[in-house]
């Protein structure tokens, strides 16, 4: 799964990245993005690639409860999300690109787990396949975007720490999955990401605020790369 990430990368490196048509945005980074946090994502609009902002965790446009009531959908199974309720409809026809700069996974004992950033060895941005919804609340009229990250089994690398990982496109695969070309997310998962991974310190394991700085990610273990 992919619960928390990081998004750090200039509008400058994201827009080469993805080729984002609009006006340039003066992207803050942050370090420990949770689940219903705002995150910005990539769809494709009139324009052409347009980053937008969204909640993270997909409101099916059929919903009709509060959003409070809302199943946890920030992450969405490859496996699955042509046949899921929640997510065939975006699946078919609103697929979006998630820009990231890293993200956390956790391994050890419950109440004793030990956090670990994953991140390119390269020091690119990481394509997080997604899905993105509109929904618009009953009570005030308001529109609001939503996406989820889609998440596949771990490749033989990254199963060591987890049994699962975000879906990250390569660049060669970007259009065919926003457009719908490529009719599974599994097919287009890498099976030999640049990732790095190091340990680093529990204070990841909050949020707010005060819990989202550069020195979340600074390394306090051994780095390992992808071999």
């Amino acid at each position: 799964m992919c619960g928390r990430f990081t998004q750090t990368h200039s509008w400058t490196e994201i827009d080469a990245f993805l080729g984002l048509s609009g006006l340039p945005r003066n992207l803050q980074p942050r370090y420990n993005i949770a689940p219903t946090s705002t995150i910005d994502v990539c769809r494709v609009g009139k324009l052409g690639r347009e980053l937008a902002p969204m909640r993270w965790g997909l409101a099916p446009s059929w919903w009709k409860k509060p959003l409070a009531e809302l199943p946890a959908t920030f992450n969405a199974r490859s496996e699955s999300i042509a046949e899921k309720p929640m997510f065939r409809s975006a699946f078919k026809h609103r697929r979006c690109i998630i820009p990231a700069s890293g993200f956390y996974e956790w391994t050890g004992t419950k109440g004793d787990k030990t956090p670990h950033y994953f991140s390119s060895s390269k020091h690119k941005p990481l394509a997080f396949a997604g899905l993105w919804e509109s929904w618009r609340d009953l009570e005030t009229n308001e529109e609001i975007l939503s996406a989820t990250i889609i998440v596949g089994p771990a490749n033989l690398w990254m199963v060591q720490f987890h049994e699962r990982m975000p879906v990250i496109l390569e660049p060669q695969y970007f259009d065919a999955w926003l457009t719908g070309d490529n009719p599974s997310a599994a097919m287009l998962l890498s099976k030999a990401h640049d990732l790095q991974e190091w340990i680093v310190s529990k204070r990841v394991n909050r949020t707010g605020a005060h819990d989202s700085d550069p020195s979340l990610i600074e390394e306090i273990g051994g780095a390992l790369k992808y071999q």
